[in-house]
């Protein structure tokens, strides 16, 4: 998965234009872009010419463009993928949809879920594709542990944690994820995986009903972690499922002098037993299934392809790779595997603005682009 393979490429393949000179593009789309016969990623535009053109000279990437907007206009760009800032997804995406550009956005997908709303039923009038880029879900481990979850083997579901931790240390203090203006923030960042992953598993929408932020020093409005409480009520069940939501951006040395692993874990507890995901954003790397069931031995396993006639993907192929399987199909016509609709990307943004609203912090400000 670090050094995937090269394909030969298809006539009239997808041309993908990146905004900004990202760190995430090479994993989230150059990498997997090597093995899609249907996609190249043709262009790359950033404010700073000199970056933009080193970093297209290090992925091999033919086009340079100095502005975002002369990429937007270009003929030769079909897709725009949009890792910029959270606070300037919504104009740039807008921007993209207008200038007739399917969008491939990174998560979260604006500063406010009435933005959110605007960029799909513009995507909708324009019969464009735009994808919130949860790229988790398209990953068959992912899949199978909320087939375990959900499917009642284990009797009802009960409740649900996700957590998100890194130490402190792994991202810079003066990282974007700090910036309140650009819509920075524990929730906006990792914590926005942990309320999508939770309302995927419960198959409907919580009430917040508890909020606590640890405030990144020095900056009152930003969230260095967020714990959180949320209460659902799926419609397949009578009972209501509990979840906590936890991440953390910084997370403190034990004791001041011993470091903390990562942990990027969900767990479903359910009437019979309990599993236990761990490794869930990028389970390709390393990820294990742990399934603890009521008077049963305590097994482990992985998931790294589906099974049965047709089924796609590799055994190396990340969460990335399925993403954008999923968005060429889309683009293409053809009926993806798995789709993260508009009004899910919609009721993602309610969420996570009520957890914000609850912990007392301000909501992150929206964009001040006017479409």
């Amino acid at each position: 998965c670090i050094d995937p393979p090269s394909v030969p490429k298809e006539d009239n393949p997808l041309r993908i234009g990146i905004l900004g000179a990202a760190a995430i593009a090479p994993p989230a789309v150059i990498l997997p872009a090597r093995s899609h016969p249907g996609v190249v990623i043709q262009a790359v535009a950033a404010r700073d010419e000199k970056r933009a053109r080193l970093f297209a000279a290090k992925h091999g990437i033919p086009l340079v463009f100095s502005t975002y907007q002369q990429m937007l206009d270009s003929p030769d760009i079909d897709a725009i993928y949009n890792p910029l800032p959270n606070g300037l997804h919504f104009e740039w995406t807008m921007k993209a949809l207008k200038a007739g550009k399917h969008v491939l956005l990174e998560k979260p997908s604006s500063s406010t879920s009435e933005e959110t709303r605007q960029m799909f039923a513009l995507a909708s009038e324009r019969k464009l594709v735009l994808l919130e880029a949860f790229h988790y879900r398209f990953h068959p481990a992912n899949q199978k542990f909320r087939e375990m979850a959900t499917d009642g083997t284990l009797g009802k579901l009960l409740s649900i944690e996700v957590r998100m931790a890194l130490l402190d240390g792994f991202f810079n203090k003066n990282d974007i994820r700090f910036n309140y203006d650009l819509g920075g923030g524990a929730t906006t960042d990792m914590g926005c995986y942990t309320i999508s992953y939770a309302r995927w598993l419960a198959g409907s929408e919580p009430t917040v009903e508890f909020a606590r932020p640890d405030i990144f020093t020095g900056r009152p409005q930003i969230d260095r972690a967020m714990t959180a409480d949320l209460v659902f009520h799926p419609p397949s069940q009578s009972t209501p499922v509990h979840a906590k939501i936890q991440c953390d951006l910084a997370q403190p040395w034990r004791w001041g002098i011993l470091p903390r692993l990562p942990d990027m874990t969900v767990t479903a507890t359910c009437e019979k037993g309990k599993i236990i995901l761990d490794g869930f954003p990028l389970p390709t790397l390393l990820h294990s299934l742990t399934i603890v069931e009521t008077n049963q031995p305590k097994r482990s396993e992985t998931c790294h392809r589906f099974q049965g006639e047709g089924a796609i993907g590799e055994e190396w192929w990340t969460t990335y790779r399925y993403q954008l399987e999923a968005f060429v199909d889309k683009v293409r016509g053809r009926e993806p595997q798995l789709w993260i609709s508009g009004e899910d990307s919609v009721a993602q943004m309610k969420v996570l603005e009520a957890v914000y609203a609850k912990s007392g912090l301000e909501p992150r400000p929206a964009s001040t682009y006017k479409p």
